[in-house]
């Protein structure tokens, strides 16, 4: 059985990748864990804040990966204390967002259990092409007539 795409129209070339996209967005973990809040900071810049209390800098990490930004984070349980009452697990996590094309990571810094991270959209300038249209005489390459032996 074939599968019904949005962007099976033969009016929209090339656009395999969004759809890759989407099948990615649909797999990520529904878990809440860790909060994290996603705003506007101007027309081409955003901030994602990630509520990582507990985690120190060398238990975090951020990687984009096939335009998917991916942050992980692993604490290590310190086995030389004796708890009487753990209410605070030591865990894990991945946490992961998929980038529109040309999105880049700005930079990161953790600050009072928050993790920021500012990304920013380059400026895209708009580009004319234009095609030359030749005859078939010189266009290249060169095409056999249908039907001739070679």
């Amino acid at each position: 059985m074939s599968r019904l795409s949005l962007f099976n129209s033969p009016l929209l070339l090339g656009f395999d990748h969004f759809e890759r996209a989407l099948d990615r967005v649909s797999k990520v973990s529904s878990d809440g864990y860790p909060p994290y809040n996603i705003e506007q900071l101007s027309e081409n810049a955003l901030r994602i804040t990630l509520a990582v209390a507990g985690f120190m800098m060398s238990d975090l990490s951020i990687t984009v990966e096939d335009n998917q930004l991916v942050v992980r984070g692993k604490q290590t349980d310190d086995t030389g204390r004796v708890y009487l009452h753990r209410g605070i697990a030591a865990r894990q996590f991945q946490r992961s967002f998929v980038l529109a094309e040309g999105i880049e990571v700005k930079g990161a810094w953790l600050d009072n259990g928050l993790l920021h991270i500012d990304l920013v959209r380059p400026q895209i300038e708009s580009r004319v092409h234009t095609v030359e249209i030749r005859s078939a005489e010189t266009a290249s390459p060169k095409r056999a007539p249908v039907g001739s032996g070679s």
